[in-house]
Parts: structure tokens; sequence; C-alpha cells
């Protein structure tokens, strides 16, 4: 086995600072939630001077009178709907103008893509005006309602991507076979376009699960606040910021980011490496 070469050792060490200065945010958070509040506003060292435990117990206590399980109830289901939304919807319009052929799809498909450089804040307050309309602000609907809409144009033209490179074939052996177009999407296409369901799938958890603008705008009642709005709960709630508290519920918020994505980490790889996003 040769030994390794100078450039070689560069790099593997290059690689590993890169990493800590990634990582150094993280471990910080998790140390300040073993801090008592003091030492957080004092002290500069990463790692604490007295290692505190209670700060935990009192995140799960919640805030303002509201359970931390509330607040994880509430993500779950803001998630699970946007989820699901972006899913059916988004799955829906690529199979359109992936294999389907109709007047003006190249122009719509075009306008379509053109969303993408629309900034968000240009749609927030026709957006906000129309649900207040309605009388929906204060609930879920205004979070989840837009996902079975179609409205995110990025993972329309992710799923488009990866349904251009199925074979033809398929559609064609199922309009044979008797298959309309519905009957051709639900059977053949859909189950083959796994991986690039699944990448929409992450990415979509993650982004609501740590979405803090938009539920901050369509959320007033602290009952129905979500983790990352909870947050806010602990600063100067008493006349005094709960820091402690505080630092040990982000730890907790991350925690299920974290594990959603190694529990499907292989699959997100090969969503994004078979949909045409990878050059």
């Amino acid at each position: 086995m040769r030994p390794p070469t100078i450039p070689r050792i560069l790099w593997h060490a290059g690689c590993l600072a890169l990493i800590g200065i990634l990582l150094y945010p993280v471990a910080w958070l998790v140390s300040m939630s073993f801090k008592p509040a003091e030492e957080i506003i004092s002290s500069l060292s990463l790692l604490p001077d007295r290692v505190i435990w209670s700060n935990y117990p009192e995140a799960f206590e919640g805030a303002a009178g509201v359970s931390i399980w509330t607040f994880f109830l509430n993500s779950v289901l803001v998630a699970a709907g946007c989820v699901l939304g972006n899913l059916v919807s988004c799955s829906m319009a690529a199979y359109a103008f992936a294999k389907l052929r109709f007047r003006l799809r190249g122009p719509l498909f075009a306008f379509m893509i053109t969303t993408i450089m629309l900034p968000y804040h240009v749609m927030l307050i026709p957006q906000y005006t129309i649900f207040q309309k309605l009388g929906l602000v204060d609930s879920f609907v205004p979070l989840i309602l837009p996902k079975f809409l179609a409205t995110d144009a990025f993972f329309i033209f992710l799923i488009v991507q990866f349904m251009r490179g199925l074979p033809r074939d398929l559609t064609d052996a199922a309009r044979i076979d008797g298959c309309g177009p519905i009957r051709a999407f639900r059977s053949v296409i859909l189950p083959l376009s796994k991986p690039a369901l699944v990448t929409t799938a992450i990415f979509t958890f993650i982004w609501t699960w740590n979405d803090f603008l938009m539920q901050l705008i369509y959320l007033n009642d602290p009952e129905k606040y979500t983790l990352p709005l909870a947050l806010r709960l602990y600063v100067d709630q008493t006349s005094e910021t709960s820091y402690g508290p505080m630092f040990a519920m982000s730890v907790l918020t991350l925690l299920p980011i974290v594990l959603f994505f190694v529990a499907f980490q292989r699959l997100l790889v090969e969503g994004v490496a078979t949909s045409g996003l990878n050059g």
C-alpha cells in the first residue's frame, strides 16, 4: 500500500477543516443548550464551564402556557400537508408538461419556469389579502392550500426532467393496452417517478419545517404556533430572555430534520442524480 502523498494529506486536512467550519454553528448551538443563562451571555468558550440539564425539561414545558408537543404537532400537520400537496399537484403538472400534448404547452412551461425567478415577496401582500377576505388567516389553510395548486415551480421542473427521461414506449404500450392518460399516469409513470417524488417530499418537508416568515404572517394564536414560531416566545416573555430553554428547544427543533435527512439520504442523492439536476 502506497503511503499518502503530501497533496493528498493537505487535501484531506482541508476537507476536515471545512467540515469543522460548517459544523461549528451546530456544535455551538448544542453547547449553549447545556449552559446557564449567565454563562451564555458572558462566556465565549465553546465548552460549558458548568453543565446543566434543566434547560431541556424547561423546553419540554413549552412557553406561553402551550406545551412543546402542541408546537410539534402543529409543525407535523403543516409539513405533512405541504408534502402531500406538492406530491399530488406537482406530479400532475409535471406529467402534463412531460408526457401530454396540448396547445401552448411550450409557452406555458416557459412561463412556469420564469416564476422561479419571481421574488416571493411580490405575491405576499396579494395572497395575504385573498386569505384575509376569505377569513382564513390564523389557520393552517394559507400555509397548506397553495401547495395543492402546484405553486412550487422548482419541484415541477425537477419531476418534469425525470419524467422526460422515462421511455415513451411505456406510455405507448399502456395506451395500446387501453389505458387512458389518467390510468397511465397512476399505474405507469407515477411508480417509476419514485426518486423524483422522494426528493420533492424531502425538500418540501425540510423547507416547511424550517419556515418562519409565512407562519409568522398567517398564525397569530400561540396554540397554532409551529416550532420555529415557538422559539420567539422564549425571547422577553417575562421581561427577560430564557436563553437556555430557547437553545434547548432549538436543538429539539433541529433533531427531526437531521433524523429525516439521515433516513432518506440515499433516496435524496438518487433522486437528484436521476432528475437532470446533476448536469
